[in-house]
């Protein structure tokens, strides 16, 4: 016997509401867990979630503390977002060609690979003086910072793309007549198109991690200003909204990567995005 009209409905709505039914799950744990923390008085240095929303709502549009923060949200997040697209933006343009070149090339492995691994394991925090030195305060040093968070992922995925190609790919387009340099476009980019997209999620994602410490070098607005003026100012509802608005928005600019991604790689069949 075949389900009723209306139990088929219930499930597809079910199938379609899953996804974001489960995702909601551990962030309401958490803010829940932060609710009774706050109120029970587990620690007095963190404000309930209500305070932060009502900060959040003054720090976007104003109107209830009127502090130099207040509706001051778009001209943070618009400095940061220059600084987060153009760095990874840059790095995108060094990254990608030299994975290309490492990948595809023995001479250029052997010439680049031992150096970039060398420099590789350096954290950003330890090039901050460093970038304050050769960039002086300001915007381009945070902007340096942010393409040396996104340089080493999107390299190192674009070079295992490139490595990992099938040798029977080649083997195969060769009888196809395809020789040469065209192997390199009609196989080798192709096939590496995957693992080129996962670094540039990842880098975007690092792109947004190192921001924060981008902006500890003096510039005055961006979110990781506003984070280090609240940890400066001891106000701990500042600091996290900044965190919020980073998490959305890194989110948010991942979630646009995974579109273009399953796009533009619709033939693949391990694109689940």
């Amino acid at each position: 016997m075949a389900p009723a009209p209306s139990l088929r409905s219930g499930r597809a709505i079910w199938r379609r509401l899953k996804p974001a039914a489960l995702a909601l799950i551990v962030p309401l744990v958490l803010l829940a867990f932060w609710q009774v923390a706050t109120t029970q008085q587990w620690t007095r240095l963190i404000p309930t979630p209500a305070q932060v929303g009502e900060y959040m709502v003054d720090f976007a549009w104003g109107g209830i503390y009127d502090d130099a923060y207040s509706a001051t949200l778009a001209t943070h997040l618009l400095a940061s977002m220059s600084r987060v697209y153009g760095g990874f933006a840059l790095a995108a343009i060094f990254a990608l060609p030299i994975g290309l070149l490492i990948g595809r090339i023995p001479t250029a492995r052997m010439l680049l690979d031992p150096f970039l691994q060398l420099m590789r394991p350096i954290p950003v925090t330890a090039w901050l003086p460093l970038s304050m030195i050769l960039f002086g305060l300001g915007a381009r040093s945070a902007f340096a910072l942010v393409c040396l968070g996104a340089f080493y992922p999107i390299l190192l995925n674009t070079v295992f793309g490139v490595r990992s190609v099938d040798p029977k790919l080649f083997e195969a387009a060769a009888m196809l007549g395809c020789k040469g340099n065209a192997q390199f476009y009609k196989v080798v980019l192709p096939a590496a198109v995957p693992s080129i997209f996962t670094g540039l999620r990842l880098g975007l994602g690092l792109a947004w991690f190192v921001i924060v410490v981008g902006e500890m070098t003096g510039v005055p607005e961006g979110l990781g200003a506003v984070i280090m003026d609240g940890r400066t100012l001891s106000r701990t509802e500042l600091v996290i909204c900044g965190m919020i608005v980073i998490g959305v928005a890194g989110y948010l600019s991942d979630r646009v990567v995974v579109a273009v991604g399953n796009r533009l790689l619709r033939w693949s069949p391990g694109n689940h995005g």
